[in-house]
């Protein structure tokens, strides 16, 4: 992929720095080579399934290398012109910070407001800007790599994804419904839609009764705790250390509640360890990988203590991954043929900067392609009306075999593509492993997760995992909260430097705009093999955002009025993996369009210059990657095209052009160009060098 040497890529990649202690499983995780019978999706026979709890993405992974995190240089505006990180509480400003104790990792931190009503009020619309007032000021904690040491050890070694989103803004119970069925009864049907915890009782379809009539195996890994009854709460106890937390949401369901010992639902389902009889948290799993039972797929639920749902330290749950990965690298054969999906279920109240893809109509404004039914709840007495999701974005680690070497993928996902990816290898053409719960916005919107892996060519050497026997917890015991107070003066977090490799994405989009009279043209363009969400702000106007949702294959249009007496507008759009365009000047002013143009996977960009009026114009030309500034006269009427190559920027770019005047005429392009390989995280990120050599 790359003409590198192996001394500068760790030296930009950071690798070389990750920690060398490993424990002996871990060691293996990385060491053991991937199967590569086939070179293709058939090579993973086990999926493995772990959803923590009440994690957002920024929270976690903000300040990690290489990802769209706090030095994201494309991050939205608010309407008032601030930057996105500058949450208002009314008075004054709150910006991410880390709480100040030394160990965070270990922290029992404050949980914050996680429902539907207080969700919907940070999102605000879509302008994201009013989570303190909605989460209260513990919403912009986070965290860094020394507070994280194996959660992000275990993402220089496998693959993030940072566009992976829940599923609604609301609570567990209803994302963990989108993991295991594909819905919330969006439709009403079996006593949906259910977007709270109110755990009544269900009967709508679950995607393990697909996989159970179509014969591939499946299990949920759990403790017993109390006894997986109503009685017991279904595995939450009021011990933090054993049960499932209640986090196994298939035994809200009749069908399970209602089968009887001997029958696949109750044995793959309501059975697993009992610590209170002896037994340990792992009993079954280590048995089952150890004998080459694993099922095709897992799904597991860890107790309260070790989900890291807040107040529970992440550490703790650090400990629980690790052991999980013991029981896996056990038997190198298992291991070999196995991806583990790490993911959390909601962002619980934590700040995330980039707002969440919403399918539009229902009074949330833009338009589809694609058929957008079922995705706007209509509101009742409790809860306000408003589109089910996609929600903040949450951590999602891909470990596997064919996910080593510290990749990020910026594919948008939700949790509803874990069931697509379970499809996807198994379901080989059966219409009946297809989940129908899955609305058509989601299939458009959001992808299958097969473009973390590779599995042509999967066996290299990779970075290693620290130790994480430390974080086993000391105690049986539930501790206080800690509450942390944000620094009086803020500032944004500092990202690490350097950059990331990247995975190859299937979108291939463009947008223009054209300004007429007193309106704006938008034209959203999806040659790709993957549908795309487009959100339109409006930086001189109040109405808006918009939202956009363009199918693969398909192109819509849309014509937005400037709103601003004087004339004056400030449109920007933003799409996947940094895509922006920006219209900013006024109405009256210089009669210039500039159009950009980069055919097929060609790195080459043309920008289109043209002059409609009576008057020359002088514009100059930004490369806001490479640093370099070209100037351009065009003469009334005349037409210039200008030529750049974006394999210098690692095929990325942010091009400006403008007539340097105060409120003057300005376009910006930024973006990345797919190219069918492998490249190399945006290096505006953070410090990211810009002068390699290579073939991306």
């Amino acid at each position: 992929m790359t003409t590198l040497d192996r001394r500068n890529f760790l030296r930009l990649t950071g690798a070389g720095a990750l920690a060398a202690a490993l424990p002996n499983s871990i060691r293996r995780a990385l060491a053991i080579n991937a199967n590569n019978r086939t070179g293709t999706l058939e090579d993973v026979e086990h999926i493995v399934i772990l959803m923590q709890e009440n994690r957002s993405f920024d929270h976690y992974f903000g300040t990690l290398r290489g990802v769209r995190g706090y030095g994201d240089p494309r991050a939205v505006f608010q309407r008032d012109g601030r930057a996105i990180w500058r949450q208002s509480n009314g008075a004054s400003e709150v910006l991410p910070y880390r709480p100040d104790v030394p160990d965070l990792g270990a922290t029992f931190l404050d949980g914050t407001p996680h429902d539907w009503n207080t969700a919907h009020q940070a999102w605000n619309g879509g302008q994201n800007d009013n989570w303190v007032p909605a989460k209260g000021t513990t919403t912009m904690a986070h965290m860094v790599r020394s507070d994280l040491p194996f959660h992000y050890a275990l993402a220089d070694a496998f693959t993030i994804c940072d566009a992976y989103h829940c599923s609604v803004m609301s609570f567990t119970d209803p994302n963990r419904y989108y993991m295991w069925t594909g819905y919330v009864g969006n439709d009403g049907t079996g006593g949906g839609p259910i977007i709270d915890n109110s755990e009544a009782g269900y009967g709508w379809s679950t995607y393990p009764e697909r996989l159970e009539r179509n014969g591939i195996s499946w299990k949920v890994y759990q403790d017993a705790g109390d006894g997986l009854t109503a009685g017991g709460y279904w595995g939450w106890t009021g011990d933090a250390y054993i049960g499932n937390y209640g986090d196994n949401s298939l035994l809200y369901f009749h069908q399970y509640q209602n089968a009887q010992p001997g029958s696949a639902l109750y044995e793959k389902a309501r059975t697993g360890t009992n610590i209170k009889t002896g037994g340990s948290l792992f009993d079954v799993f280590r048995a089952d990988v150890a004998a080459g039972k694993l099922p095709q797929v897992s799904w597991i639920a860890a107790p309260e203590a070790y989900s890291e749902h807040p107040n529970w330290p992440p550490n703790y749950g650090a400990w629980y991954v690790a052991q999980i990965l013991d029981a896996l690298t056990a038997n190198p054969e298992v291991w070999s043929k196995t991806a583990l999906l790490l993911t959390f279920d909601e962002n619980d109240g934590f700040f995330d900067h980039v707002p969440a893809p919403v399918a539009p109509g229902n009074g949330v404004g833009g338009k589809s392609t694609v058929d957008t039914r079922n995705e706007y709840f209509a509101g009742d007495s409790k809860y306000i009306p408003g589109p089910y999701g996609l929600g903040a974005r949450v951590p999602m680690l891909v470990i596997s075999p064919w996910t080593r070497g510290g990749y990020v993928n910026s594919q948008v996902f939700d949790h509803t593509s874990i069931i697509r990816f379970i499809e996807q290898r198994f379901g080989n053409g059966n219409a009946d492993m297809v989940e129908a719960n899955i609305s058509p916005w989601r299939r458009a919107v959001c992808g299958d997760l097969t473009s973390c892996f590779n599995f042509s060519t999967p066996n290299s050497a990779t970075p290693h995992l620290p130790d994480v026997s430390a974080f086993q917890p000391a105690d049986n015991l539930r501790h206080n909260s800690y509450v942390p107070t944000p620094p009086v003066q803020g500032a944004v977090p500092t990202q690490e430097a350097g950059v990331r490799l990247t995975r190859a994405l299937p979108y291939a989009f463009e947008v223009d705009a054209k300004l007429d009279g007193k309106t704006f043209t938008f034209d959203f363009v999806n040659t790709g093999a993957a549908g795309v969400f487009f959100q339109v702000r409006d930086g001189a106007g109040s109405a808006g955002p918009w939202g956009y949702t363009v199918e693969a294959g398909k192109s819509l249009s849309d014509t937005l009025p400037i709103a601003a007496a004087n004339g004056q507008y400030d449109f920007s759009v933003y799409g996947p993996n940094g895509f922006m365009r920006r219209y900013k000047g006024n109405a009256g002013g210089a009669n210039v369009d500039v159009t950009l143009h980069h055919p097929g996977t060609s790195s080459h960009l043309k920008l289109d210059l043209r002059n409609d009026g009576s008057a020359d114009v002088h514009l100059s030309v930004l490369d806001g990657y490479l640093g370099m500034r070209h100037s351009v006269t065009l003469k009334a009427g005349q037409h210039k095209p200008f030529y750049l190559d974006a394999r210098l920027s690692l095929r990325w770019y942010d091009l400006i052009v403008s007539d340097g005047t105060d409120g003057g005429f300005r376009r910006e392009f930024a973006g990345y160009i797919e190219n069918g390989r492998d490249g190399i995280s945006d290096p505006a990120i953070a410090a990211g060098p810009a002068t390699l050599q290579d073939d991306l």
